[in-house]
């Protein structure tokens, strides 16, 4: 890439040349943004992937600019008009924006009043009229009457249209207009005619009649607006005043106080009427989408990492519960690797009512499986179901967990599915999807499509193809944060490694079911289709359990084993010895192992690493329990304190499940007790939360809820259920609690839902 484009790409960013150029030539050469980050950072001066990714698409922006500027100086040039000083602005040009206002009047145009005008040999009348002389335009206009110009009217008419469109296409005027626009268009919204009484139209009601200023409106609700739009029951305009952007062209435009400088002013009123304000309006709202989409799709990226990065369970036997009603409860058992044991169905619930049979049958699944934990599916019949689980006496210590079950239809029907268990139905596959996220998010998680795990906000609404390649970044960036089994992972999961594709990821599976378990990193290179490249850029990434080499089980590269091995013998050990024993670790003078090729963050990761080889950077998973007096939306009342559990982040608040099928909305402004501008400033996808119920709507099944820790209980006509009280008993109006008082019951919260 060109050094003028390194340069401004280096100033947007706020980095060096040097640390834009190597991410330019790293990226070039195939490397990954987890690759770079992790074990690039000399070259990239230490950049996290964040920045990285934006110096990878400030590149892709300019080069698309310059393949533009090829096309705009081949067209310009055909005309015949690409003058010196015309060609070196477009070379000069670093923006979009700029790069088409100036290709503009040179653009290929389809027929326009201005065009038939010109047809018509009015251009000379226009520029006589545009340049306000103090002539008589009339007597001027009449010298251009021909057979297609029938009279003055017309003439004048006629290069008004011209000259409406030289406004149109003036760089000073568009730019003006873009100003007025940046600091005064208001976003409009209404009702289309017709449509209000009908039921769909109804959750745009708040819509109906709806103005705001552009700059101030939330990316939620401009996808609203556009979706209802979309949908055929709203309006949308993006508007300014129409007179404050008249006075501001003819400030520009008008230069005389006289009859020429009139005709001026009605082709300025008629440009920004017919031309300008619909021209202008679509880049706003192109860029007003742009933004909207950008915040909707930086919410979902955010969540999504959440969620894939939620505790795992670990290396434990499970048996998972897909709950229903009439088509009853779905069990699977797995062992500690998630591998299919057993399946069978049980019906506790109504109609069958069988839940006798269904204890005795759970009893012995979890003796004849040594199962240590039950997850159970929160959908349908999610809490009846746990209900009863609970209320078992295995005999032995069993956790059990509600298991986020959002897209596990999804999977169950995918060919990702089909293709690990050909001869399941869906109903077992699911059920085997619930198990496994308990056992490992991540690894489950992956083989879903993000858009079918419900952590967005209006996730069709936005550009699908951003949409997907910042998903797919999310997604690599997780697994690679993470580290992956070599021995254990799927094809699905190894696809996100760095630098594998499908077809070598279906290769390692395959090498590995021909030759047996990988014993090193080194074998890796006996891999069909495995380069020295890709090597590189996967094998830092890959884990190896009981290697013989302990380093294969770590995030040491194997390019820097030499480094690790030079400190064991100058320790005069082993390096197993190196990474069990601390004291040797901190007679390590680090800076006799820095040289050209390995540089001081380099040696930090090193032995950041050997104080936790393998060690998985997930917290640890708790077990948690809800409310067990609420079962139902009609159980829950304003006023009660409930625990529940963060479900969605979004820009206007957070989603909280407790218990019931409808989750409950904590708005933005019922976050915190002090202003936030982001809720994922005070809470986390899966995050343990105690909130306060502030108001029911069962008819439309919604719930608002509050976190504040001094939020009133509020008052209800009918008897709440609260647990500080018994149930019937009305909420207790005490005093608002302080902080610390609040976080001492979530505390004591915890615990007796853990006990």
């Amino acid at each position: 890439m060109e050094l003028k484009y390194i340069q401004q790409a280096a100033s947007k960013l706020n980095l060096s040349v040097k640390q834009v150029t190597n991410v330019e030539q790293l990226h070039s050469e195939g490397a990954t943004i987890p690759f770079m980050a992790r074990y690039r950072k000399e070259a990239t001066g230490n950049l996290d992937e964040v920045v990285i990714n934006n110096v990878v698409e400030e590149i892709k922006y300019f080069n698309e600019l310059e393949k533009r500027k090829e096309t705009v100086i081949k067209t310009i040039d055909a005309l015949g008009k690409l003058a010196p000083e015309l060609k070196l602005r477009i070379n000069n040009c670093f923006d979009a924006n700029e790069l088409e206002d100036i290709y503009l009047p040179f653009k290929p145009k389809r027929k326009t009043r201005a065009t038939t005008a010109i047809e018509k040999g009015l251009e000379p009348l226009a520029k006589i009229i545009f340049e306000q002389a103090d002539e008589n335009p009339d007597e001027k206009a009449a010298a251009f009457i021909t057979d297609t110009v029938k009279d003055v009217k017309e003439a004048l008419q006629g290069a008004r249209d011209i000259i409406a469109e030289w406004i149109s296409e003036n760089e000073t005027a568009r730019n003006k207009m873009r100003q007025l626009f940046t600091e005064n268009a208001v976003l409009v919204s209404k009702i289309i005619q017709g449509k209000k009484d009908e039921e769909e139209a109804q959750k745009y009601r708040d819509y109906f009649e709806f103005s705001e200023p552009l700059h101030q409106s939330p990316s939620h609700r401009i996808l609203a607006i556009r979706r209802g739009e979309k949908e055929g029951y709203l309006l949308m305009d993006i508007t300014v005043s129409k007179q404050d952007a008249v006075e501001e062209l003819e400030r520009i435009f008008i230069k005389a106080s006289n009859a020429n400088a009139y005709h001026v002013k009605l082709a300025v009123e008629d440009s920004f009427d017919r031309l300008l304000k619909s021209s202008i309006e679509n880049e706003f709202r192109l860029i007003s989408k742009n933004k909207a989409d950008e915040e909707a799709i930086h919410v979902f990226a955010e969540n999504l990492r959440q969620l894939l990065l939620a505790s795992p369970l670990g290396a434990k036997r499970i048996l998972a519960i897909d709950p229903g009603f009439r088509t009853g409860c779905k069990i699977v058992c797995l062992d500690e690797q998630g591998n299919f044991l057993h399946n069978s169905t049980i019906y506790p619930h109504p109609p069958q009512h069988e839940a006798s049979q269904s204890t005795s049958e759970l009893k012995f699944l979890v003796e004849k499986y040594s199962i240590q934990a039950i997850g159970i599916g929160n959908g349908t019949a999610g809490r009846e179901t746990e209900q009863l689980v609970r209320n078992i006496d295995f005999g032995k210590p069993v956790s059990i967990f509600m298991v986020n079950e959002s897209g596990a239809s999804i999977y169950s029907a995918s060919e990702v599915a089909r293709e690990e268990f050909p001869n399941e139905d869906v109903t077992v596959r699911g059920a085997v999807s619930i198990g496994r996220r308990l056992l490992d998010p991540l690894s489950e998680l992956v083989k879903i499509d993000p858009k079918s795990i419900g952590v967005g906000q209006y996730q069709h609404d936005v550009n699908q193809n951003k949409l997907k390649d910042e998903l797919d970044r999310i997604v690599e960036s997780c697994v690679n944060h993470v580290g992956v089994d070599l021995n254990t992972a799927s094809k699905h999961l190894l696809t996100y490694v760095s630098g594998l594709s499908a077809t070598l990821a279906k290769n390692i599976v395959e090498y590995r079911a021909k030759n047996g378990a990988f014993a090193s990193r080194e074998e890796l290179k006996k891999v069909s289709l495995m380069g020295p490249k890709t090597f590189e850029q996967c094998a830092g990434f890959l884990r190896i359990r009981d290697a013989a080499n302990p380093l294969d089980n770590s995030g040491v590269h194997p390019e820097s084993y030499f480094v690790v091995e030079s400190m064991a013998n100058d320790m005069k050990c082993s390096v197993a010895d190196l990474i069990k024993n601390i004291e040797l670790r901190k007679q390590i003078n680090r800076k006799k192992y820095i040289s050209e090729t390995t540089g001081e963050f380099t040696i930090e990761d090193i032995l950041k690493e050997l104080e936790k080889p393998g060690r998985d950077p997930r917290s640890v998973i708790e077990e948690f329990r809800f409310d067990e007096t609420i079962k139902s939306i009609e159980d829950v009342k304003p006023g009660m304190q409930v625990p529940g559990i963060v479900t969605n982040i979004t820009n206007f608040g957070a989603f909280v499940d407790i218990g019931v099928k409808q989750d409950g909305l904590v708005h933005i402004s019922q976050l915190s007790n002090t202003y936030i501008s982001d809720p994922n400033s005070a809470v986390k996808l899966q995050q343990r939360v105690l909130v306060t119920v502030i108001e029911v709507d069962v008819a439309r099944k919604r719930i608002s809820l509050s976190m504040k820790s001094n939020q009133k209980q509020v008052s209800t006509e009918k008897p709440g259920i609260n647990r500080n009280n018994r149930p019937g008993k009305p909420a207790d109006n005490k005093k608002p609690e302080t902080l610390n008082a609040f976080q001492a019951k979530l505390s004591e919260l915890k615990k007796k839902f853990a006990d």
